[in-house]
């Protein structure tokens, strides 16, 4: 991949671009410079996140900022539309869903005419930069609304709306794009703002349904949105372990009515209660004809005779409070969208700001529209595979997994035991499997460490992959002690079902790690069932235990086996990844926590919230929860702090509330963020300090944090991730005899923009584990961020965004 324009930061602290020259990232730098944002098109959770970081950050570097609300039709009515925004006009929307500038939609602006309007209202305001969040409509009236400015000022010249001097100061307009949509419909990014909080809403309303449809032994059908995306309908079944998925982008077989009944009959005869479809709304068949939930209902009715309900979820998934992703992303993506205009010239090419893997990604507006269009296209041209690979890698992995994981037929270990009243031939079916009829290869699978959510989705992922190509897998109970035990089981296919909705660990997990005098029971335990390979799904102790048993294998010819880590861990201190299992639901619920305790400060008198959260010594739950629930402050162990900086945050504090800006304060401080600056000091000194201006309150969430239902993001994570350790496992044992090189013991993390396989004693080098954190971590960058969001002074970090052509974009997470 050829990068376009690669960042160095220079010795004043300015950034500098070797395509664009220097940028200065300093407080005030571009005073006076006049910007505005809008929104357009459907609404989407986030988007208020993403307006309130481009009014701060564009205050922060000196710029007027200015709404325009009601998105292009304010723009072409002007007058009180186009309104000057302040710090504290967008305090407390971080939390709230739609948009609170409005969107609407514009028949006035596809007309040159009121693009003349529209350009006029801009310049008597003195805007020539535009941020705009919104689908690819949105961005294409913008792209051509700037390839017209300068014809338009023409001729407002000739009609003498404007003078000279206008016309050569805002000789030409900027802008850059966002994507707000639910549907995940914008090619070039891995995730548009709205599309995480509406998974949320269609978990959550799956996961509620199962227990009646239990019940009763029902089938539910499920009508989620996307005319012409299927992203929420996959993603959504891979989910909530839905049995059948019909989406636009890959119709059903034409006899898809058979196959369908043929699954629901196979589960059932497996002893499943309860069916659960999705249907996508622009759902098709292979020759084009629209396939409804009704129309399901009906098939399944008629030819099973099952009791079967219709639940459309509608404007429900637009509504809600933002997912902590969803506000993250609003606020990286808004900074990420000034620096763009700020870095701006008459010849800079439009862009839209995205997320690829997780790394800000600048790409050429119009080519993402095309890419977007042509996906349009090959749909309507019957060309499924094409539409599939449009879609993005992450799209193509998301199906295939889904296909695997719900195959008709799976092999004859699949289905284990009996089912009353059904003859055992008719519940198994004998399956010829990629190795043969005899069978593969015996993977052991264990956790080690803290349970969180994610894990039983990667279990489940991993077993059925393994079955799948005809392998054996055995499950350790209870970590490295079970193992020592013996505690061993084979797994079978259905003994996983219902596994991916639900938090904690159903193996059993200990923190417990080998030691010299378990190191040979291990051995023996390895060597007694055979295991060819083993995954270890946890924390810092999974990464420890695997390392140990590597170091180890000069001793112990029962290490010498293909070993995989999968992070998983609320803390996130695992190297080798960007985010481990378990780290995003823990954000949620602590920024959902976060909303909670705010609100009941409600109408009382001005109040501040003292939130310690886990981690350990990692302050990434603090930092990236202080970034989604609009904190004041969040203190680490990474950045020690010193009297007089808690001070100044306290009287900071003090003044933002008394000035009006805010009514209520929110501080997050991980648990071992300083030993002597605990929770109890902290909330004693703002006490103290803020006593003339405010009452503090200290809550202490503790092991909240590790419960609940696992976001979407988790339960994919981990899907995933189990998916991807197979194909590792398979690749070594087939091309491998022995495995005592260091490639053969690695970690599986999601680094930057890809996937990573990395050697756990390579990662030992980069470790500190004195206090079992990395020595490097991708979020402390986010950190300036989050002080400038909290009118702070401070100096902007560049998250290091690179510009690349949208056919040279590397390979997204898939």
């Amino acid at each position: 991949m050829s990068v376009q324009g690669s960042l160095d930061v220079s010795s004043d602290g300015s950034i500098k671009t070797k395509r664009k020259g220097t940028f200065n990232s300093l407080p005030g730098s571009y005073t006076g410079k006049g910007m505005a944002v809008l929104t357009s098109g459907g609404d989407s959770q986030g988007m208020n996140a993403a307006t309130r970081a481009v009014v701060r950050v564009g205050l922060y570097f000196g710029c007027k900022v200015y709404f325009i609300r009601e998105g292009y039709q304010g723009m072409v009515d002007g007058g009180n539309y186009i309104e000057e925004a302040s710090w504290s006009s967008v305090s407390a929307i971080i939390h709230k869903g739609g948009t609170i500038i409005g969107s609407a939609r514009c028949k006035d602006f596809r007309e040159r005419e009121g693009r003349l309007k529209a350009a006029n209202n801009l310049i008597q305001k003195g805007i020539s930069n535009l941020v705009i969040i919104g689908g690819d409509g949105s961005l294409t009236g913008a792209n051509l609304f700037r390839q017209e400015w300068p014809s338009l000022l023409d001729e407002l010249l000739t009609k003498k709306d404007i003078n000279e001097e206008q016309k050569s100061k805002f000789g030409h307009l900027n802008i850059v794009g966002m994507v707000g949509s639910i549907d995940n419909d914008f090619c070039g990014t891995d995730m548009t703002i709205g599309t995480d909080s509406a998974l949320h809403r269609i978990i959550e309303a799956v996961d509620a349904i199962v227990s009646t449809a239990m019940s009763h032994q029902r089938t539910f059908i499920l009508e989620v949105m996307g005319r012409h995306c299927g992203y929420l309908a996959l993603v959504g079944a891979l989910a909530t372990e839905a049995d059948f998925v019909f989406i636009p982008e890959w119709p059903a077989d034409t006899d898809w009515q058979n196959k369908l009944c043929r699954k629901l009959t196979q589960e059932r005869l497996a002893g499943q209660r309860l069916n659960i479809i999705i249907v996508s709304e622009g759902a098709i068949d292979r020759n084009g004809e629209p396939i409804t939930a009704e129309k399901v209902r009906e098939v399944v009715v008629e030819k099973l005779n099952q009791d079967t309900r219709i639940t459309v979820l509608g404007h429900v998934q637009r509504g809600g409070s933002p997912s902590a992703f969803d506000r993250i992303l609003g606020c990286r993506m808004g900074a990420e969208a000034v620096m763009a205009l700020m870095e701006a010239s008459a010849e800079s090419e439009p862009c839209v700001v995205s997320l690829d893997g997780n790394q800000a990604v600048r790409l050429p507006l119009m080519a993402c529209v095309k890419k977007t269009q042509a996906v349009a296209k090959a749909m309507a041209e019957k060309k499924w595979d094409l539409a599939v690979q449009l879609r993005g890698r992450s799209f193509q992995r998301n199906l295939e997994t889904f296909k695997m994981l719900t195959r008709l037929k799976p092999p004859r270990t699949a289905v284990e035991g009996t089912v009353p009243g059904v003859p055992r031939e008719r519940v198994l079916q004998k399956q010829e499997t990629l190795w043969g009829s005899s069978g593969g290869y015996t993977l052991g699978i264990m956790h080690a460490g803290a349970p969180c959510c994610g894990m039983n989705a990667a279990v489940r992922s991993f077993v059925r992959n393994c079955i799948y190509r005809g392998d054996k897998v055995v499950a350790v109970h209870d970590g490295v002690e079970g193992l020592v035990k013996g505690n061993v089981q084979e797994m079978s296919w259905s003994e996983v079902t219902g596994w991916v909705a639900q938090g904690g660990a159903f193996l059993g997990t200990k923190r417990t790690v080998p030691t010299v005098d378990t190191m040979p029971l291990i051995a023996e335990q390895l060597k007694k069932f055979g295991i060819e390979g083993l995954l270890v799904i946890g924390g810092f102790e999974a990464y420890h235990t695997v390392l140990m048993l590597t170091e180890n294998r000069s001793r112990f010819a029962a290490f010498c086996i293909p070993m995989v880590v999968i992070p998983a861990t609320i803390s996130n201190n695992v190297p080798g990844t960007d985010f481990s299992l378990g780290c995003d639901t823990a954000l949620n619920e602590i920024t959902e926590i976060c909303d909670r305790i705010r609100q009941s400060a409600q109408g009382t008198k001005r109040r501040t919230f003292i939130i310690e959260t886990m981690g350990g010594y990692c302050g990434y739950l603090a930092t990236l929860a202080g970034l989604a629930g609009g904190a004041d402050a969040a203190y680490i162990f990474e950045e020690p702090q010193s009297i007089d900086q808690l001070v100044t945050d306290v009287k900071h504090l003090a003044s933002k509330i008394a000035s009006g800006g805010i009514s209520r304060g929110l501080v997050l401080r991980n648990e071992c963020a300083s030993e002597n600056y605990n929770t109890d000091f902290i909330h004693r000194l703002y006490t103290e300090e803020g006593r003339d201006v405010f009452t503090t309150r200290v809550n202490v969430l503790g092991h909240m944090q590790q419960g609940g239902s696992p976001s979407p993001f988790d339960r994919n994570m981990g899907t995933k991730m189990a998916a991807k350790t197979v194909e590792w496992f398979v690749d070594k044992l087939m091309e491998e005899k022995t495995f005592t090189t260091p490639h053969s013991s690695v970690m599986l993390g999601i680094v930057s923009r890809q996937y990573k396989f990395t050697p756990v004693q390579e990662l030992k080098l980069y470790t500190d584990f004195d206090h079992r954190i990395p020595c490097q971590q991708w979020w402390l960058k986010i950190r300036p961020l989050l002080r400038i969001l909290a009118k702070h002074e401070s100096t902007y970090v560049h998250e290091n965004a690179i510009a690349v052509g949208v056919e040279e974009q590397a390979e997204s997470i898939s």
